[in-house]
């Protein structure tokens, strides 16, 4: 597809004006672990007996890991295997990813080397496959299976993040029993989970994980949580027999927990890089209202939002551009539909896969957005930047929110500077950056 940068569309956005823009910080609570502290933490917790008296010399133990952009994953999964071998056990790493990575076991192993998770820095094997076994049917009628790697351990540990999903609301949604039906369910368990909708996974979920956990050699899990911050907040084991009563108490911590950009409505929203690092679709809509399907809501109440870039751990795979008013060439012209339609055709939901207005540079999404607003004052724009959807503690403002915040109206948000012009190059590339 031909993106002209001066030709009728170029011209029908030149006019559009940006409004003046103010540095702004959010301030949200933040209890943290360090990255340097985490393998203390993970240790100390690992060597309650419950959990270590399950680990014996010699075992195989396959340990997962996940295509999130989870913070700190490298040092929390090297410090489950780490803990696996001081107990004389064999630990490996089993990719827990479902269909990402192209649904390919050379595109996880992809996914995982993005992340430092290599043979080299775990110090031990990584063994990535496609191929899984049939444990049974749930009590939905469902058909579960597992990773063969994983199934043929002499057993599993569950290391997952536990967060709110971006697509529907339940007991359960990302966390531990996901990662034992969708993650370690590759292609094949992740397509059954999803097979009859969004508005059904809450059930096919927990239902699901209750087969794994009875015919699977689980021994705990080890999720973690996040602060606001996008920082290790929490690391809880959960001994399997607990897992399916205290992965939802967890939930509703982890949503106490999550970030949120405080105005709480704009005209248009600008988020500078998208990518699966950041969430499974691109931005995390809990932040910016940005939905694929009816089954959640939440996030910033918006009428138009533009993608610029596309993060290079995406590795191509630009699901969640669907979500967008508009994108720019960058993003476009990095799109990977091997990496991006199978992951959609798994979850069958296909917005996030849509390809929405594409421009030719940054100056002209924010345009196009700014210029097809309806009901607003053009003289006098909200429009909110983020550099992306896990760091907003840090973002621009424009100034019509100026007096307001300094008024105190937003409580956690404090200006940094006073609003001026944004800056961009002669390709219409913003260089005014968003956190100062």
């Amino acid at each position: 597809m031909e993106v002209k940068s001066q030709g009728v569309v170029s011209q029908l956005l030149k006019d559009t004006k940006i409004p003046k823009m103010f540095h702004a910080r959010q301030e949200f609570s933040r209890s943290v672990i360090k990255p340097v502290e985490i393998p203390a933490v993970i240790h100390k917790e690992l060597e309650k007996e419950c959990f270590s008296s399950l680990i014996k010399p010699g075992m195989n133990v396959a340990i997962t890991a996940g295509s999130r952009g989870i913070r700190n994953v490298d040092i929390i999964t090297k410090a489950i295997v780490d803990f696996v071998k001081s107990k004389g056990a064999e630990p490996f790493i089993v990719p827990a990813m479902g269909s990402h990575g192209g649904a390919t076991s050379e595109g996880q192993l992809e996914v995982l080397e993005s992340y430092n998770i290599t043979t080299e820095s775990m110090g031990c094997p990584i063994r990535s496959s496609m191929e899984v076994v049939e444990l049974g049917y749930s009590e939905r009628g469902r058909k579960v299976v597992l990773d063969r790697n994983a199934y043929e351990a002499d057993g599993i540990i569950v290391s997952c993040r536990l967060k709110p999903h971006n697509a529907f609301r339940g007991a359960y949604e990302s966390g531990p029993c996901k990662m034992m039906t969708v993650g370690l369910g590759k292609q094949t368990g992740a397509s059954v989970v999803h097979s009859d909708g969004m508005d059904v996974i809450a059930e096919n979920i927990p239902t699901m994980a209750k087969v794994v956990l009875e015919k699977a050699n689980i021994l705990f899990a080890v999720p973690c949580i996040e602060n606001a911050y996008d920082e290790t907040y929490k690391i809880e084991g959960i001994l399997a027999k607990d897992i399916l009563s205290r992965e939802p108490e967890l939930l509703k911590e982890a949503f106490d927990n999550m970030p949120k950009l405080i105005v709480g409505e704009t005209d248009v929203l600008v988020v500078d890089e998208i990518g699966k690092n950041f969430s499974g679709t691109g931005v995390d809509p809990n932040i910016t209202g940005t939905f694929s399907t009816p089954y959640a809501s939440g996030g910033i109440n918006v009428q138009r939002t533009c993608f610029l870039n596309l993060s290079e751990e995406s590795h191509g795979n630009a699901l969640g551009c669907g979500l967008a008013s508009a994108i720019t060439k960058k993003i476009f012209d990095k799109m990977d539909i091997e990496k991006m339609y199978p992951n959609c055709i798994t979850s069958t939901v296909l917005a996030s896969a849509r390809i929405p207005c594409v421009v030719s540079s940054d100056k002209e999404a924010i345009q196009i957005c700014i210029r097809t607003c309806n009901k607003i004052d053009k003289g006098h724009v909200r429009m909110v930047r983020i550099a992306n959807s896990l760091h907003i503690d840090r973002i621009q403002l424009s100034e019509s929110y100026y007096e307001e915040v300094i008024a105190g109206k937003y409580k956690g948000v404090t200006a940094l500077d006073e609003p001026q012009s944004l800056e961009f190059d002669h390709a219409g590339n913003v260089l005014t950056p968003v956190r100062i």
